[in-house]
């Protein structure tokens, strides 16, 4: 059977503590056909020596010094000096299971290029998981298990981001990480979306993702609410606003407010729907607030929603669905 080279694309930046047992959990791939590239982004601990240490016994790991500073360069870094014909991505302080690479080669072999092997994966914690993550693990896996991840794309990230593999001619035709945007994990995604791969769907967990409190995606401004918004309006507008069809906005919390401000910004025009009493009929930047049964009276209108309460959520749905709108299509809920 064919047994192509696989790229894994590891940038790093003061892992010591978590960086061998991830190289170890490398290692110990029942798929043999890889090679690791390890990029540091300017560490200030031993998690440098440390992959030397390694790459220095094992030739399939390869180690080299960001030629700039922060995570997308150190995977541009990396990108530039491997030679797969298949391209993973994987984080310092993650572990694979031993199967991953088999099982996700084998699954693209199997479907061919412009599919996007992704695995389930169980967080970790020391001192115990939060409820947020825990939730996150069960929604996300629950859209893998069906390869239905796109049908959210607009909530949260799809993809995980340690946990994907694809052809090399694919990676390229979407630019990679080329773009300079973060999350840069959430607008790959969005790419992956946009050029239409196919997610392959997959029962078993094959990343089980570590979680403490001084993570880069809990501590960096770039991982900020903010920014994810600012990605799921820019990817909107380019893929799924039809500028011939009336916009509203469900929603004048924070995200709202947000969402809103951009719009305007880009000069796009929307009605403002809210369901708070205290809020309909107040102007905000210069939108009056209208009941959010106002949707009815405008003429096959898309809808952004931004309200996070689960329960309002089902709600809103179940009012949605009423008016015969479809997700994806008619309404998408941004939070």
């Amino acid at each position: 059977m064919l047994q192509p080279l696989v790229s894994i694309l590891i940038p790093f930046k003061n892992t010591e503590a978590f960086i061998s047992e991830c190289i170890t959990s490398i290692i110990h791939q029942t798929y043999i056909h890889w090679e690791a590239i390890f990029v540091d982004d300017h560490s200030s601990d031993s998690s440098y020596q440390i992959v030397k240490t390694f790459s220095e016994k094992d030739p399939r790991i390869q180690l080299y010094k960001n030629k700039s500073e922060g995570i997308i360069s150190a995977l541009q870094t990396a990108f530039e000096n491997c030679n797969g014909t298949y391209i993973t991505r994987m984080d310092s302080d993650d572990l694979m299971t031993p199967d991953r690479l088999e099982i996700m080669i084998n699954k693209l072999l199997t479907h061919g290029k412009k599919h996007l092997a992704i695995g389930q994966v169980k967080y970790f914690r020391e001192d115990g998981l939060s409820n947020g993550y825990a939730r996150y693990e069960t929604w996300l896996n629950a859209l893998t298990k069906t390869g239905t991840n796109y049908s959210e794309i607009y909530k949260e990230c799809v993809i995980p981001s340690p946990c994907w593999m694809l052809h090399r001619d694919d990676f390229e035709a979407c630019q990679g990480f080329e773009p300079n945007r973060y999350p840069e994990d959430y607008d790959l995604a969005f790419r992956f979306y946009e050029a239409g791969y196919r997610c392959i769907p997959c029962d078993d967990i094959l990343l089980y993702w570590r979680d403490y409190s001084h993570r880069t995606s809990r501590t960096h401004k770039h991982y900020a609410a903010n920014y994810f918004l600012d990605i799921k309006v820019h990817y909107f507008i380019k893929l799924d606003f039809d500028p011939n069809r009336p916009l509203a906005v469900w929603g004048a919390g924070k995200k709202g407010k947000k969402v809103a401000r951009l719009l305007i910004k880009k000069g796009i025009a929307f009605t403002w729907l809210c369901d708070n009493r205290k809020k309909i009929g107040k102007d905000i930047y210069n939108q009056n607030l209208l009941k959010f049964n106002c949707l009815a009276e405008l003429d096959r209108p898309q809808c952004i929603i931004t309200v996070a309460n689960e329960k309002e959520q089902k709600k809103i749905k179940a009012y949605l669905n009423q008016q015969q709108m479809l997700p994806m299509e008619d309404y998408f809920f941004f939070c």
